[in-house]
Order: structure tokens, then sequence, then C-alpha cells
């Protein structure tokens, strides 16, 4: 048996990124938020940990996973969920190769099928039958996920129906009263009736200008007043927006989230 250092995160949802698909600073930009040094305003790509009776719960695997996860102290993940296959939520796979090692077998994967064709398509050498040495590929089992609530490591995660653009549709996820809508412009009509009442909010807010695939703050605010969660925090955030300048024009109950923001599980 392996020994792993990791911090015990059960009861605690964390916020591992807060950031827009480049990440803020983006690189080569001189803007005021990109040379900030106020430390809420350095995002790394959008994903999040849930730390479940049974074990930790990943929200995707961004390229600045291995980052994320040494910042938290967390030494070990149990199982994932995928949004969707966008690189900034898919691009950081191959840094879940050491958790087999811990776990004993392949960890597992929960996403809908265009997931899974991306994952078999820029992962393929995890699926060859030969290897140079073990683990010189991540041990995967892929699972199909569809909107059925999930029994997972000890809780129900319930998969949320967004859309992201006109044409492409995504997952958000609700465990307990926490809900995470990352990556979307639009809830449809049987989500929002999924979403009532709720603890707290995560949810997409990209920039104060619209987007064809984001909302911007005054539309997630408009979903917040709508749904009237306890408390709303915007995530996947563009470097148009600066932390503590932000939060001060937001009404009340509504903040900017931060990478490595924790939020009792309710």
């Amino acid at each position: 048996m392996k020994t792993i250092l990791t911090t015990d995160i059960r009861g605690q949802f964390i916020l591992l990124g807060t950031g827009t698909s480049v990440g803020v600073p983006s690189l080569g930009c001189g803007c005021d938020v990109c040379l900030s040094t106020d430390p809420h305003d350095k995002r790394t790509r959008a994903s999040a940990l849930i730390g479940l009776p049974e074990g930790n719960l990943l929200i995707d695997t961004g390229p600045d996973l291995r980052f994320q996860l040494l910042r938290e102290n967390v030494g070990i993940v149990h199982a994932v969920v995928y949004t969707h296959e966008h690189a900034d939520h898919l691009f950081g796979l191959d840094d879940l190769r050491l958790f087999p090692f811990y776990l004993g077998h392949p960890i597992p994967l929960y996403c809908e099928e265009p997931v899974e064709r991306r994952i078999r398509r820029a992962f393929d050498y995890a699926f060859h039958e030969e290897h140079t040495h073990q683990g010189a590929a991540p041990q995967l089992s892929i699972r199909p996920l569809d909107l059925e609530p999930l029994s997972l490591l000890g809780a129900e995660v319930i998969p949320l129906r967004l859309k992201h653009g006109p044409r492409f549709e995504v997952l958000g996820f609700r465990v307990g009263n926490i809900a995470y809508c990352t990556d979307t412009n639009h809830i449809p009509g049987d989500t929002m009736a999924q979403l009532q009442g709720l603890d707290v909010l995560v949810i997409d807010a990209l920039r104060w200008r619209p987007h064809v695939t984001h909302f911007c703050v005054d539309e997630a605010i408009a979903v917040a007043q709508q749904l009237r969660p306890k408390r709303t925090i915007f995530t996947h955030i563009c470097h148009e927006l600066g932390h503590a300048e932000t939060n001060a024009k937001l009404p009340p109950g509504i903040e900017m989230g931060y990478d490595g923001q924790r939020i009792p599980l309710t």
C-alpha cells in the first residue's frame, strides 16, 4: 500500500481554476488585470474538485491540473466527470497517470459520447494493448454519462443539461445544494427547475460584453436573480474583469470566484 500525501477535503467544493480558456494572465498581454499583483487575478483553466464521503471527485481535467492539485495539497483523485470535450477542460488528462497506482485500478471517467470520442482520439496511446513500461500511459475506465442522477463516491451527482452557444451542448453538475454551471450561455427550462433551492450557484460569467458561447456578467446576474440561490459565484472569467473592481459592482449575494476558493458542501 503506497503512502499518499493528501489533504482531506471531504465536505468541501474547491474551485481549482476560474479562468477562461487561455488563463489569466494571458500570454503577451499587458493589461491591468494581467499585470495585477492581486492573487485573485491569477486564474488557471476552469475546473473543480469535490470532497465526497468516499473520495475526491474531479470535474474536468484542464491543462493546469497538476499545478492545481499540488497547490491544494491534494494527492489523489478517485473519479472524474466531464462537462465537455474542449481542450481547456480535457487536455490535462495525462496528469491522472499516477492515481491508478494508488487506487489499484483504472481511474473511472464519466462522460458523454462526444467526450469519449475526443479522449480516444487525443489520448489514443492510453488504449494501446502494449506499452513500453508500467505507468507509460494513464489507465482509464470510461463510463457512460447521461442526464440520470449518478450515485458516486457516496453521494448523488445530478448532471445538468446546458447550452454552450447555439449548437453545442455541455453538462453542469449539482451535488447537494451546490451547482456548477461553467461554459454556458443558456440554461434550458428543465435544467432551471433542477436548479431551484440552491445554497450556492457557480456560474459562467466571462466578461461585461456579450459573448456567443458564454454568459456575460449581466446575463449571469439575471440567472442568479431568477434562481435566487443564497450565494452566486462567478467562474470562467477572462482578463477583462479585475477581481476587486468587479466585486465592488456586483449585487449582494453575488461574487467573483477565485482559484483555490473552498465552499462547504451542503
